[in-house]
């Protein structure tokens, strides 16, 4: 181990002794090692620790099940009928929303396909849809099978981004470029707004200015953006984003998704969707009549009432990002991944290559490692025997996000050691 990094522990327990969300780590759940002592967990890009909270909240709805039943939609101070709806502001406040703009309901790709519906509408002369070329397959099974729905083919109804020959990631001139050069002939803009593979992190905000000035609409899929950083969808004047809750946001797996759709869609009446009770309008919604009228906002576009279980797990995490912050959040998340490459440079030369930018404006808490000279799968599970949760991405990427909520900067200091230590000279 290299003298560098022998000599950065005593500065990582330092920043721990200063750190203003430590206090926050006791309050979730560390999985443990075969000792009983607390692993390294590194993973919340894929699934979020557990609130302690988290079981207070769930198994206070199942007492409420057992001694009410059917009565508990309406008693109580929190009745299952409008439950969902105790989480619309701490939720809006971490999109950078209005209240009204945010639902919390079905899951990521449901809702994808709910708002695509109502905001892919081609034509002859505009219908292709701009997306990453590696977005998550889920989005891609989506887009292909939306793009087929309304007769074209996905191999020509499809642009796809790219980035340069050479670099890792694109650039935001390269996709506003593309956007102004061919948006006449895209009818959406449908990107992640931060990559699950290189961690990058879109400038959602200019990227949205550019496309609707070319009549383009715009979407994001925020899997691994909200919770993660901060976001201004209201400002920024996205037409529409969908999100999971189990990632950065820790509220369980398979956990209840959440969509945004701006104001100025909130009333409109010509836009298709898929209609569902739970999206009509509450004051007439047990009348039972049989036409649909859609109440305002993106309640609108519900289907069904919520899964309650997994939305009082959600609603124990909110609490937490509200009472911590988005601010302080996001400068530690900063100063931790700053930490971790800087304590990364320790690799031997040529073992390692960092993938994500390093402009911290274009990250997140992700950050993905390539690693060169080495078996990257074999590295991987030499660091899970060593106790540390992250995760590999063939053929030789490992992603490790340091959480400000839960994890420390010794954590990081940890696996930026053990990392190096199995790297070859």
């Amino acid at each position: 181990m290299t003298t560098l990094l022998v000599s950065a522990e005593e500065e990582a327990l330092r920043l721990d002794a200063e750190d203003e969300l430590a206090a926050f780590r006791e309050r979730f759940c560390l999985p443990t090692r075969e000792d009983g002592e607390p692993a390294v967990y590194l993973c919340g890009h894929s699934l979020g620790l557990q609130p302690r909270k988290a079981r207070e909240y769930v198994e206070a709805e199942l007492d409420r099940w057992a001694a009410e039943g059917v009565a508990a939609h309406f008693s109580g101070d929190r009745p299952w009928y409008s439950y969902h709806e105790t989480l619309a502001a701490d939720m809006a406040s971490l999109v950078g929303a209005r209240p009204a703009e945010v639902v919390m309901m079905n899951s990521l790709t449901v809702n994808l396909h709910l708002l695509l519906v109502s905001f892919y509408r081609p034509s002859m002369d505009r219908f292709k849809i701009l997306m990453e070329e590696e977005a998550f397959p889920s989005d891609r099974f989506a887009i292909d099978s939306q793009i087929r729905f309304h007769g074209y083919d996905p191999r020509t109804g499809k642009l796809l981004l790219r980035p340069r020959e050479g670099a890792e990631t694109v650039s935001t001139e390269d996709v506003v470029d593309l956007i102004t050069r061919e948006g006449r002939r895209i009818a959406l803009v449908l990107l992640g707004g931060v990559n699950y593979v290189t961690g990058q992190a879109l400038d959602m905000g200019r990227i949205t200015a550019a496309a609707q000035r070319v009549g383009c609409t715009v979407g994001f899929d925020l899997a691994h953006a909200t919770g993660n950083i901060p976001l201004k969808l209201h400002d920024w004047n996205v037409d529409f984003a969908v999100w999971c809750s189990y990632k950065y946001l820790n509220c369980g797996p398979g956990g209840v998704g959440g969509a945004f759709v701006h104001e100025r869609h909130a009333a409109r009446t010509d836009l298709p969707r898929f209609a569902g009770w739970w999206g009509h309008d509450p004051g007439t919604r047990f009348a039972l009549r049989p036409e649909f009228r859609a109440q305002e906002g993106a309640a609108g576009w519900q289907l069904s009432n919520a899964p309650i279980l997994s939305t009082a797990a959600c609603r124990a995490s909110l609490e937490l990002f509200a009472e911590a912050g988005m601010p302080a959040l996001r400068r530690k998340s900063e100063l931790l991944t700053a930490k971790l490459l800087e304590w990364l440079a320790a690799a031997p030369a040529g073992t390692l290559q960092v993938v994500t930018p390093a402009d911290p404006a274009a990250r997140g808490c992700q950050i993905s490692l390539r690693v060169e000279r080495a078996d990257a799968r074999a590295v991987h599970e030499a660091l899970e025997r060593a106790g540390f949760v992250c995760d590999h991405r063939e053929p030789a990427i490992i992603r490790v996000a340091p959480v400000p909520l839960y994890n420390t900067f010794h954590e990081v200091w940890r696996f930026a050691r053990e990392l190096v230590t199995l790297l070859p000279a």
